[in-house]
């Protein structure tokens, strides 16, 4: 990965990171994930792609322009994180038509955020093997997904290709967990 992760970076087109979702709603770990991969990645920017259904995942809890509200929120006072929605534009839900979307449009090397989670069922997304050849995936560490990640067909896929694991930067938070809290009438996180 790490020979990957140089030739990009001396090719001297931008590096941006995406963390696309449905934020549904977002928290800390998404700002958290964003901020490091900022620091430890040296990207320009990282851009929240809201979606407004994950074609993986149930219909969102909170309609769409709540969740795009409550990013806005989240991030108003972090100038390298920048929340977008294209699905309209592009025509498409997928994360293969965004990434192909963005590297025909702008010069940039694409950093593809994840967590542990996702990882698991990469293997699941539209055109995941094309998507993977064009970016690099980024992966942190979610309590209680790591076992299950390291052994996912993605892994054995990349063999260590393509893919930067984050795996001492544990996330603790969901959107899951944090949609209970709030229906139960607490908002922390």
């Amino acid at each position: 990965m790490l020979q990957d992760h140089k030739k990009m970076a001396k090719n001297n087109f931008e590096n941006i990171g995406i963390l696309g979702g449905s934020f549904d709603p977002p928290h800390r770990g998404h700002l958290y994930v964003s901020k490091k991969s900022i620091k430890l990645l040296k990207l320009k920017k990282v851009i929240w792609a809201i979606t407004k259904k994950n074609p993986l995942k149930k219909s969102p809890f909170f309609s769409f322009s709540f969740r795009r509200k409550l990013c806005q929120e989240v991030i108003k006072d972090q100038k390298k994180i920048q929340l977008k929605h294209y699905e309209d534009k592009i025509k498409s839900k997928t994360s293969i038509a965004l990434i192909k979307f963005l590297k025909k449009r702008f010069k940039h090397n694409i950093y593809f955020i994840i967590g542990s989670d996702n990882l698991i069922n990469f293997h699941k997304w539209k055109n995941y093997k094309e998507l993977l050849k064009l970016c690099i995936l980024v992966v942190f560490s979610r309590k209680g997904f790591d076992t299950k990640a390291k052994k996912s067909v993605i892994m054995r896929h990349l063999k260590g290709k393509n893919i930067k694991f984050f795996k001492n930067l544990k996330i603790d938070i969901s959107s899951t967990q944090l949609r209970s809290k709030i229906i139960n009438g607490s908002k922390k996180n």
